[in-house]
C-alpha cells in the first residue's frame, strides 16, 4: 500500500461568508512541501502570520474549534480540516482573509471538490502515521461524552449521538476507511437545536447562517418573537417547521445528518494531533471540546514517544552494558527486570537507565487514565541497578544474589509516567564488608530528581 505523503498539485480559492461574523471570506489552498503539515495563514493581516494545525494552539470550542498563535485566531477550522483529512492530503498552506473560513453549505463538500479539483501529488516522502497499540480513552464525566482509541489495521470511526431529544432522537455513524469521506460524510451538514440559535441571535452571532448552511432542529415552541427574528436573520418571509421537526427549506440528506457530521468533525478536530492515525476512534457524545481536549491527550503521548525514541539512540551509543549483558550478572528476568542498560561503572559507582514504556503491564491498574509508576518499582529498579554494581566485583556474579536489608530515607519528588526515561545514579557509601553494601540511590527524569533512598543490601551465596 502506498504510503508516501500528499500534497495538491495546484492551487484553489473559494469565496463564501463566515457563518458567526457574516463577512465575505476568500480561501485559497495552495501546494506544500513534505512534512509541511497543514498550515493556516492570515493574509488578511499585515504581516501575514501563519497558525499550525496542532492542538495545542485550540483556545476555544465554543460553536466550532479556535486556534490562536500569538494573539491570532482562526475560527471554525474543522470542515477544512475534515476535508484534507477524508482526501488523505499532508501538506498544504490555507491562505485566508478573514478570522473564519467560509461556512459554505455547513459541510465539508466544497472544500472537498475545489481540493479535487486542484488534483493530488505524490510527494517523496514517507507519511507520518501514529500506529495506536493501546487502548487510549478520555471522558468528561459531567456530560457523559467519551472517545476512546483502539488499534485497527486502518483509520475508522465511530461516533454516537444521543441529545435526549425527540426531534433528534439517538444516531450512530460509521466511517470505515477514509475514502468512504468523500461520498457518505463530506455532504453532512452543521446542525443546531432552536434554543441554540435563540442565544446565538441573542449574542449577534451566526450573522452568516441562513437556511442553507445549518440544520435547525425544532425542540420548542416557536414564539412568534422568535418566529420574526428567524425571519429575520434568514431573510426570509416565511418561516416554518416541516414534519420531520426541522425549519423548512431544507431537506435531510440522510436520517442520521446528525451522526454523519459530528463523525465529520472528530476527523477535522482530530487532524489537530498532526498526525494520521492507525486506529479506530469511538466517539459517544463527541463534541469540540472533548474532540479536542483528546487531540492534545494523544499529542502528549505520541510526543513523549518520539523524545524516548531519540532518547533511545542516544543511550545505545553509550551503553556498556544492554539488558542481555545484565542478565549475565543479575538473576532478575522479564517481567520483574526493571534495567535496560547501564551508561557507566566504576569501583565504587554506577549509573542505569530504564525506559518506561508505555506499555508496561503495571500502567493498566496503577492507575487507569492516570498510569504512574509504583514507587516500589522504582526502588527496586534502584535496587537491580546495585546489584550491578555490587556482583560486579565477583568473578562469577551468577552464584551470588543480592537482597534487601533495610531501604531508609526513601523520597519520591515527582510522578514517573509512560514514555519516561528513568536514569538512576547509585554510590557505595561505604565499602563492602562481611557481604553487606550500603548505596545512596538517585532517580531522575529529564535531570529532575524523581526518587531517592539509601539501601543495604546483604550478597548470599546460592
Amino acid at each position: 500500500m502506498n504510503n508516501k505523503q500528499t500534497t495538491i498539485k495546484n492551487s484553489v480559492s473559494l469565496e463564501g461568508v463566515g457563518i458567526h461574523t457574516g463577512k465575505d471570506v476568500k480561501l485559497t489552498f495552495r501546494p506544500a512541501k513534505e512534512n509541511t503539515g497543514y498550515i493556516f495563514k492570515r493574509v488578511d493581516l499585515d504581516d501575514k502570520p501563519e497558525i499550525e494545525a496542532l492542538a495545542k494552539y485550540v483556545v476555544n470550542t465554543q460553536r466550532g474549534t479556535t486556534l490562536e498563535k500569538d494573539g491570532v485566531k482562526l475560527k471554525t477550522t474543522e470542515h477544512v480540516l475534515a476535508a484534507l483529512v477524508g482526501l488523505e492530503i499532508d501538506n498544504i498552506l490555507i491562505e485566508i482573509n478573514a478570522e473564519e473560513p467560509p461556512i459554505m453549505d455547513g459541510s465539508s463538500k466544497f472544500f472537498v471538490n475545489a481540493l479535487e479539483k486542484a488534483g493530488l501529488k505524490e510527494l517523496s516522502s514517507l507519511r507520518k502515521e501514529y500506529i495506536v497499540k493501546d487502548v487510549i480513552s478520555f471522558n468528561d464525566p459531567d456530560s457523559g461524552s467519551e472517545i476512546t482509541l483502539i488499534p485497527s489495521q486502518n483509520y475508522q470511526i465511530t461516533t454516537m449521538v444521543d441529545y435526549e431529544t425527540k426531534v433528534l432522537g439517538t444516531q450512530n455513524a460509521t466511517l470505515t476507511k477514509l475514502s468512504e469521506f468523500k461520498d457518505e460524510f463530506s455532504n453532512a451538514r452543521t446542525f443546531s437545536f432552536l434554543h441554540e440559535i435563540e442565544m446565538l441571535l441573542e449574542n449577534n452571532l451566526i450573522k452568516g447562517g441562513d437556511l442553507n448552511n445549518a440544520i435547525v432542529y425544532v425542540d420548542k415552541k416557536i414564539s412568534d418573537n422568535t418566529m420574526e427574528k428567524l425571519k429575520k436573520a434568514f431573510n426570509k418571509d416565511k418561516v416554518s417547521v416541516k414534519s420531520n421537526g426541522i425549519l423548512d427549506n431544507l431537506n435531510l440528506h440522510y436520517q442520521n445528518e446528525a451522526a454523519r457530521h459530528k463523525l465529520l468533525d472528530v476527523l477535522g478536530d482530530l487532524a489537530l494531533i498532526g498526525k494520521r492515525i492507525k486506529g479506530k476512534v469511538i466517539a459517544k457524545k463527541p463534541g469540540h471540546s472533548i474532540n479536542t481536549q483528546f487531540a492534545k491527550k494523544v499529542s502528549g503521548i505520541i510526543e513523549k514517544e518520539e523524545r524516548l525514541n531519540m532518547k533511545k539512540q542516544e543511550y545505545d551509543e553509550k551503553a556498556i552494558m544492554d539488558a542481555e549483558q545484565i542478565m549475565n550478572i543479575l538473576p532478575h528476568r522479564p517481567p520483574f527486570l526493571f534495567i535496560d542498560k547501564i551508561l557507566r561503572i566504576s569501583d565504587n559507582a554506577i549509573t542505569g537507565l530504564k525506559y518506561v514504556l508505555p506499555d508496561e503491564p503495571y500502567f493498566k491498574g496503577h492507575f487507569p487514565g492516570r498510569p504512574v509508576m509504583p514507587g516500589v518499582l522504582q526502588i527496586e529498579a534502584m535496587a537491580q541497578v546495585g546489584g550491578v554494581l555490587v556482583l560486579s566485583t565477583f568473578p562469577d556474579p551468577e552464584n551470588y544474589l543480592t537482597f534487601f536489608g533495610r531501604i531508609e530515607n526513601a523520597k519520591f519528588k515527582r510522578p514517573v509516567e509512560p514514555g519516561d526515561t528513568l536514569i538512576f545514579e547509585l554510590e557505595l557509601l561505604s565499602p563492602i564488608r562481611r557481604g553487606i553494601s550500603h548505596m545512596i540511590a538517585r532517580a531522575y527524569v529529564d535531570g529532575e530528581l524523581t526518587t531517592e533512598a539509601e539501601m543495604k543490601a546483604k550478597i548470599v551465596k546460592k
